[in-house]
């Protein structure tokens, strides 16, 4: 081996040795939140459950786990969908984050694993109706240390809007449930303007025996336009 190609294998192997052996850190972490977080899922579901059930058992709450890397939450009539990333990333150098002295220190704590949280009805999985629209309401950041913070559209997202200054605890994911559920049952479905849905094609009102064709979201139809889509907030807070 000559000496350029000594040099190379050397950089090859500092970069798996740094960045490589990271990533595979986040991965974890961010693997073990996801896991911790089902838990805590499957035991507020059942929770809910019993107690919403003394009071109307017409009012289902349940928790599907769907694969390693998917889950739901069903809150009467609606579904929290929490999906982790397979993939590692790092923030864009325009992020907040990196006017943080936490990141500005060692700039490997940017790099994170992604757990993010969709709103959709409940109706739109119930009736296979492909065309609705769900809402995403947070991400959840992880990295190396376990550190996490938030970008979301509830009140959490003053809370969590900066790296904690401690690995995520139980007690932090359990909160984080709590809100999402009581921002989710809170996000009404609204009746879109009479002028966005005045005009239907054949296809569409055939379809629509299958519950397929029309398009259903909780704001569906405002800010503008028929085809617009807006939430009560038009940005994460960061």
């Amino acid at each position: 081996m000559n000496e350029r190609s000594r040099k190379q294998e050397e950089v090859i192997l500092s970069l798996l040795a740094k960045k490589s052996v990271m990533k595979q850190d986040v991965y974890s972490n961010t693997i073990a939140v996801f896991n911790e977080l089902k838990t805590v899922l499957k035991e507020r579901a059942e929770s809910l459950s019993d107690e919403i059930g003394k009071a109307d058992k017409r009012i289902n709450i349940f928790f599907k786990d769907i694969s390693l890397q998917s889950m739901q939450l069903k809150v009467a009539g609606d579904i929290l969908d929490f999906q982790m990333h397979s993939n590692v990333f790092q923030f864009d150098r325009s992020h907040p984050m990196y006017k943080t002295g936490y990141i500005r220190n060692d700039e490997l704590n940017s790099f994170c694993g992604i757990i993010s949280v969709y709103n959709f009805l409940a109706d739109s999985f119930k009736y296979n109706r492909l065309n609705d629209l769900g809402y995403m309401i947070a991400r959840i950041f992880i990295n190396r240390e376990n550190h996490f913070f938030l970008e979301t559209k509830t009140q959490l997202g003053y809370k969590y809007y900066n790296f904690s200054e401690q690995p995520i605890r139980r007690e932090d994911i359990l909160d984080i449930v709590n809100e999402l559920i009581i921002y989710s049952v809170k996000f009404d479905l609204y009746t879109p303007p009479y002028d966005s849905v005045r005009q239907v094609t054949v296809y569409e009102i055939q379809e629509k025996a299958s519950s397929a064709a029309l398009r259903t979201g909780k704001r569906l139809g405002y800010g503008g336009g028929g085809n617009e889509l807006h939430g009560p907030d038009d940005s994460l807070h960061l």
